[in-house]
């Protein structure tokens, strides 16, 4: 696969070129300002309830409406669950409104374009933000 093309940091300011978004200098801070996934609330509790039980529930992506995933227009996807995603409430919601945000009642399996698309429109901070 060739590589991107070479474009300028999105960081304002910042003059360096990348084939990607940032230059490694953005792109370290960036990480570093984000923290790991245990330092954004994800710990083992997610990793032994949450995960298992949205993916054991919903082996096929549950995207309400979502034909980008799927050949031919009109039909849902069908595309496998890779992601568990927190639905209808964020994780950050449900924690402040004092639930249980591993419990998997609180979300929905979704495959990697559909879990992309949501983080990127729905989530605070999210990509096209």
């Amino acid at each position: 696969m060739p590589k991107s093309a070479w474009r300028v940091c999105s960081e304002p300011g910042c003059p360096e070129y990348t084939q990607s978004s940032r230059c490694t200098e953005h792109q370290r801070a960036a990480e570093h300002r984000r923290g790991t996934a245990r330092q954004r609330g994800y710990g083992r509790e997610h990793e032994r309830r949450f995960r298992p039980g949205v993916l054991g529930r919903d082996p096929v992506c549950t995207c309400p409406g979502c034909t980008s995933c799927q050949p031919g227009a009109g039909r849902p996807c069908a595309a496998a669950s890779v992601h568990a995603d927190h639905w209808p409430m964020s994780r950050r919601e449900l924690v402040a409104a004092r639930l249980d945000p591993d419990d998997p009642q609180h979300g929905r399996g979704l495959c990697q374009p559909c879990h992309s698309r949501s983080t990127a429109s729905e989530q605070p901070g999210g990509w096209n933000q």
